[in-house]
């Protein structure tokens, strides 16, 4: 397992942009996929985006696509997320989160490795 910190969670109105960090505490492994989850109050864990570590290959979450940008610093062992477009309902905790390339990208039971999370709130 790897430790994650969360960074540059805020308040936004709709229509902005934040950016969000993840540092990694060591260099993440090759084999290693990276994603971002946000979980809304009385909501479940959802996926938000994924990225390969070596490659970058991305994924998404269709209420996200074409707003939000996956990507990572390999030399920073930082992962980031920028959300444009912002709306309400990307309210939530968003977490980092790291695990081994074979199974899902979208489920969080893939992920073996968790940040404690930043809250985004954006106003209409």
């Amino acid at each position: 397992q790897v430790q994650l910190v969360e960074a540059g969670g805020g308040l936004v109105q709709a229509g902005g942009s934040l950016r969000l960090s993840c540092a990694a505490s060591r260099r993440t492994s090759t084999t290693y996929k990276m994603g971002w989850f946000r979980q809304a109050p009385g909501k479940e864990r959802e996926f938000v985006a994924a990225i390969t570590w070596i490659g970058g290959r991305t994924y998404y979450a269709d209420s996200v696509k074409g707003r939000f940008t996956i990507s990572r610093d390999n030399a920073k062992n930082t992962l980031y997320l920028q959300m444009n477009s912002m709306k309400p309902e990307d309210t939530a905790v968003y977490y980092c989160a790291a695990g081994r390339l074979s199974g899902s990208y979208y489920d969080p039971a893939d992920f073996d490795s968790w940040g404690q999370g930043t809250q985004v709130t954006v106003s209409s």
